[in-house]
């Protein structure tokens, strides 16, 4: 392991502060290490690997699509392609689908659709986003300034104009920012890397009615809260609205690098041939593992799951001394600790076989694959309170 951790060090740019575990296997809600030692997976890889490690049915997807054919760019059609934009649109409601390649290239298909559209709609000067405080759209220079974290954006000013933020929950403050150059509102149902801070479903059922009396777009940035991860397929569905424009990206793929940015007939309209474009953006071995994916959830009740594991986890963690409150909403939860201490907690709990992250210096995240059991939540919950006391 050293050795390897050294030459990470002497190759690798130092982008990432990573705890020193190697990973070689995975099984289900199980990490394996090089020592052979099991780890409860209540991370997921940032809540990515959604129906579990090695999953068969995605492992078979992807071996047969890569034996038939991997890349063809996107100047040709190909199946697995098209069949997931089906799926998609069915299950979210949504009509278009652009394929990209992670939830930052996701949103920046977003932003430009909704600059696309505003031109269209108002002229040259609609082309303002607003979005959250405390949010987190990825960490391309737009944005990044989509994001509502100034220390995450410091050191890459000037930043690309035509972003503003406000406080989270604040309609009034929204209200005031929201202008004739205003072209959309971009949020997330749960602020996932602002520290699982859900939104209330009065304020986005409000900011929904904002929107539609400007005539501005509401796209909703689904990228961690999607794909079943609440217990519905797209998060704003358990909460009665639904966007112009959403993201999806993480658990879509279970692992595998997709974006995916939905919108309606009237919206997609606005992109033309030439307007935007990827090379590796829905290529068929990623929408192969995606289809088999989607397949999971349906197949083995994984909504309803997520729903049942997810109270559970709750419940448990409530009980466990040294937490506070609990937020959050199905299988993206995070522990508000008594005092700020997260980070000394997770290196804990991964003494103690858990994997979890501190996503805040008084917050640990919880996001387990949606095939979870009762048993290993119960697990989880046991690891977690022994790292608290520990």
């Amino acid at each position: 392991m050293s050795d390897l951790i050294d030459r990470e060090a002497r190759f690798l740019m130092q982008t990432y502060r990573r705890r020193p575990v190697v990973f070689t296997a995975g099984e289900g809600s199980w990490l394996i290490d090089a020592e052979g030692r099991r780890y409860l997976d209540f991370l997921t890889g940032l809540a990515v690997v959604s129906v579990g490690h090695a999953n068969p049915r995605v492992a078979r997807a992807v071996a047969d699509q890569m034996e038939r054919l991997t890349h063809t760019s996107n100047l040709f059609y190909t199946e697995p392609m098209v069949a997931l934009a089906e799926r998609l649109a069915e299950v979210s409601g949504l009509d278009r689908v652009f394929f990209a390649n992670c939830g930052a290239t996701a949103n920046e298909a977003a932003i430009k659709l909704a600059r696309r559209w505003g031109r269209e709609r108002r002229g040259p000067g609609c082309y303002q986003v607003v979005s959250l405080l405390d949010s987190f759209h990825g960490r391309t220079l737009a944005t990044l300034a989509a994001t509502g974290q100034p220390d995450k954006q410091a050191a890459f000013a000037p930043l690309p104009p035509g972003f503003v933020q406000v406080p989270r929950g604040d309609l009034d403050a929204l209200e005031a920012a929201v202008g004739a150059e205003t072209a959309a509102v971009l949020i997330e149902t749960i602020q996932g890397e602002g520290g699982v801070v859900p939104l209330d479903a009065d304020y986005l059922q409000a900011v929904r009615r904002l929107c539609d009396e400007r005539e501005v777009l509401l796209i909703v940035d689904d990228v961690q809260a999607g794909i079943g991860r609440t217990g519905h397929w797209f998060s704003w569905q358990g909460l009665g609205f639904r966007p112009d424009v959403a993201t999806s990206a993480k658990a879509l793929a279970n692992g595998l690098p997709i974006g995916a940015c939905l919108a309606t007939d009237e919206v997609a309209s606005a992109f033309r041939p030439g307007d935007h474009a990827t090379t590796f953006g829905g290529g068929p071995v990623v929408c192969a593992a995606a289809l088999a994916v989607l397949d999971e959830i349906a197949d083995r009740a994984l909504l309803e799951n997520c729903r049942d594991r997810g109270r559970q986890l709750r419940q448990l963690l409530e009980s466990v001394s040294g937490v506070s409150e609990v937020r959050g909403r199905g299988l993206l939860l995070a522990a508000v600790l008594d005092r700020p201490r997260a980070s000394q907690v997770v290196d804990e709990a991964l003494a103690q076989g858990l994997v979890v992250n501190d996503v805040r210096p008084d917050a640990v995240r919880f996001a387990p694959p949606l095939t979870v059991t009762a048993d290993e939540v119960e697990s989880a919950v046991e690891r977690f309170a022994q790292a608290l006391r520990d």
